[in-house]
């Protein structure tokens, strides 16, 4: 179990929180039950992502937003602008909650392996969020008011719970991607991010002629290297090496040595050739651990 001190909570609560998501982000909020999350965006008018989120249904009319601590506070900022006459509180709930990572045996022992992502389940006043798996291991996320009991599991170093982020293939916004994606540059239309049967969003109209017209030609892959990589870095290939095919969005140290990366980049790039970094170091490419939804 890992303590996931870089996620914040944003409570949207009210009447009209569903509603207000639902016009805001890119996953169908309107139709969230208690026994689902949701994985959304929230873009810009060009459909750039400017947070992520994972979210649930905490109690009627209370939606908790899971996102990166480091954008937290421009991205509420942002929301509230759109609240309007809306009967729904936006507000930093951060403080008040206690977020756990859980992986392998942890995560099984509290919910079936067997559920579907983004499934929740309730665990006395904890809530259970079921992730994408990471080498087969099972993960899900524990979030809980301050001061309820944590589940007894051995301590996981909050590096290797980044690790098996980057390897489940799924990457969170942070600050230094910050409007450098539309969704499906992060595959987020393949692992359940974005609803294309939902009414409108800011920056709809791009990332639905994006996936309808076949107009895709970046992706995120799994890749590997020797070298420290970061978000925001660029990556190379050895068909145009002074031009960069793409950009880092999420690493971390592997255990098993270098840093496995999750880089968004142009579709041919991954086909044939060589990869590296601008200061020359080799990356190799990785097996995604889910399919692409293929364009429309």
């Amino acid at each position: 179990m890992a303590k996931l001190s870089s996620l914040g909570v944003i409570r949207a609560q009210g009447d009209d929180a569903a509603q207000f998501l639902q016009g805001q982000l890119t996953q169908d909020f309107a139709l969230l039950d208690t026994t689902h999350a949701r994985l959304a965006g929230y873009c810009t008018a060009k459909g750039r992502l400017l947070a992520s989120f994972i979210g649930f249904k905490s109690a009627p009319g209370e939606i908790l937003l899971l996102c990166s601590r480091d954008i937290l506070a421009t991205t509420l900022k942002r929301l509230s602008m759109f609240v309007l006459r809306a009967k729904v509180k936006l507000s930093d709930a951060s403080d008040e909650f206690m977020l756990r990572g859980l992986v392998g045996d942890a995560a099984s022992a509290l919910i079936d392996p067997a559920l579907p992502p983004w499934t929740r389940i309730e665990s006395g006043a904890a809530s259970l969020v079921q992730l994408y798996p990471a080498l087969g291991q099972v993960r899900a996320l524990w979030i809980a008011p301050l001061g309820t009991p944590e589940p007894v599991a051995p301590e996981l170093e909050s590096e290797l719970w980044q690790w098996s982020e980057v390897r489940s293939g799924i990457a969170t916004v942070t600050l230094p991607i910050v409007e450098a994606f539309v969704p499906q540059m992060l595959n987020y239309e393949s692992v359940g991010g974005v609803s294309f049967k939902k009414g409108c969003y800011p920056g709809q109209e791009v990332v639905a002629r994006s996936q309808f017209r076949g107009t895709l030609k970046r992706r995120v892959y799994l890749l590997h290297g020797a070298a420290a990589m970061t978000a925001g870095q660029e990556v190379f290939h050895s068909s145009d090496p002074d031009q960069p095919c793409g950009s880092v969005a999420q690493a971390a140290r592997a255990a098993e040595g270098g840093f496995d990366a999750l880089v968004s980049m142009q579709t041919s790039a991954a086909d044939s050739g060589a990869l590296r970094l601008a200061s020359g170091e080799a990356l190799q490419l990785l097996e995604l651990p889910y399919p692409l939804l293929a364009d429309i």
